[in-house]
């Protein structure tokens, strides 16, 4: 009996029916789509928004945060292929340690929608999931919302792409939030770029100060590698210039709590800005949140854009290019899974027959500026850890993966693994984990972790 948690199904049409049903088309997703469909599935990717890439391209998380070791990348597969297919028309580079992506987020959006088109998956933009349907204890397809009105698409195998764990919250899994000792979630940020910078001029004041981190080029770009950033109290030699600001009344204390910039493969004249940095109000499944995150970051970003083209020596003609229309959320819910994975495992370097991934990432948990335990813990020296697939497979519902930041870890774990190539990894996990079921004829529960590893690694998995 096909069961929905607040819908009858009898009222709802039927508008698709997929072996492979992917909700949210960003980081994980969209890379789920693609290995669905070259695994051979009928796959359809469902998306919100009108592109792919959610967090990269929405919330313009560039460059992705580095996991390699001795400029060797950890991850493979279609993470490595959308590097490359980048780096090859220079619309991405490769950092000083080897991190290989430094992207365009517009050109982002075009090779991950390309790269699904030629698997042979389906896209489906502008369209919300709204509920999970239930057969017999086992997730059926989802009911999904948009201008034509609901729509119930039937699936045999369900990834959870959302990020927040929309489709397992909905299907009745358990799920955790935020940080257990003080139930707060990590900050959003709602990131900008500013265009028409004198990038020379920007970095050479950046070299005047001292501490600096300025290449020429990256590998593989012909823009100018800049980075810098300032936190109060770290030694940043940007510090008396913010303390000048605050004190010209142009930034406000807390604009100074975390301020970074970046500049971007592909985009001449820009810079990126991982900031500004949002504290409270961070519960990324609530929408009151969400809108006044966006309302608050675009009034913080007026203030950054006059501070640049005050006191930042090629900034005098910058212009706002854009703010991101997703807020950035580093995390939410958490599922539970077959398998925990902990903060012990994370810094002592845990291995697992099973795993998908491995990660060298440090634990980087946003914590509020007077909070003692706040900074990044990074693993011993040349050590990584692995994730293993029983953190994607939810306890209590059938028919269903979860990909992305939602995964089954604690909270200072997620923090470590919930970067760009990490959930890129769990997204193709997760696609080849159903091809197997779906051939077998068993639950996704009893694919053999072991056989899936292998699976990946014939796919260009490091494992």
């Amino acid at each position: 009996m096909l069961t929905l948690r607040s819908i009858e199904p009898q009222s709802i049409p039927k508008i698709s029916e997929v072996d492979l049903l992917v909700i949210g088309g960003g980081t994980a997703g969209a890379i789920a789509g693609i290995a669905g469909g070259r695994e051979g599935l009928n796959t359809l990717v469902v998306e919100q928004l009108g592109f792919l890439g959610g967090t990269q391209t929405g919330a313009l998380v560039t460059p992705m945060m580095p996991n390699q070791i001795d400029r060797e990348p950890l991850n493979g597969g279609i993470d490595m292929e959308i590097n490359r297919r980048l780096n090859a028309i220079h619309e991405s580079g490769v950092w000083k340690d080897g991190n290989q992506g430094w992207f365009n987020p517009e050109t982002l959006k075009h090779t991950l929608e390309q790269m699904v088109l030629e698997s042979g998956a389906k896209l489906l933009y502008y369209t919300m999931f709204e509920d999970a349907v239930i057969e017999d204890g086992a997730v059926a397809g989802a009911v999904v919302l948009n201008k034509a009105g609901r729509g119930f698409i039937s699936a045999k195998r369900t990834i959870d792409a959302s990020g927040d764990g929309d489709v397992a919250s909905r299907a009745g899994v358990m799920v955790e939030r935020g940080d257990p000792e003080t139930g707060r979630n990590q900050p959003f940020s709602v990131r900008f770029h500013l265009g028409n910078v004198d990038l020379k001029r920007f970095a050479e004041y950046l070299r005047s100060l001292g501490k600096h981190d300025v290449m020429d080029t990256a590998e593989g770009s012909d823009v100018m590698l800049i980075h810098t950033a300032m936190v109060w109290g770290k030694g940043w030699t940007l510090e008396p210039v913010f303390r000048k600001a605050v004190s010209d009344g142009v930034l406000q204390e807390h604009d100074g709590d975390y301020f970074q910039v970046f500049t971007m493969a592909g985009r001449p004249g820009e810079l990126a800005f991982n900031c500004p940095r949002i504290r409270e109000n961070v519960d990324g499944t609530n929408p009151d949140h969400l809108t006044l995150a966006q309302i608050r970051g675009r009034e913080i970003i007026q203030r950054y854009v006059a501070f640049c083209r005050r006191y930042l020596p090629g900034c005098e003609q910058a212009y706002l290019v854009m703010s991101a229309p997703m807020v950035g959320v580093r995390e939410s819910r958490r599922i539970q899974g077959e398998y925990y994975l902990t903060t012990d495992e994370v810094l002592g370097g845990a291995k697992f027959t099973d795993a998908i991934l491995r990660n060298c990432y440090p634990l980087d948990v946003h914590r509020d500026p007077q909070d003692k335990r706040n900074g990044v813990i990074k693993l011993p020296p040349g050590e990584y850890h692995e994730v293993p697939y029983r953190c994607l497979v939810p306890v209590g519902v059938e028919g269903l993966l979860v990909a992305g930041r939602c995964f089954s870890a604690s909270f200072e774990a997620q923090s470590s693994v919930r970067i760009q190539s990490n959930c890129r990894a769990m997204g193709e996990a997760a696609a080849v984990a159903s091809a197997m079921s779906l051939r077998s004829g068993i639950s996704l529960r009893r694919v053999d972790g072991v056989e899936l590893r292998a699976e990946l690694k014939r796919r260009g998995a490091r494992l």
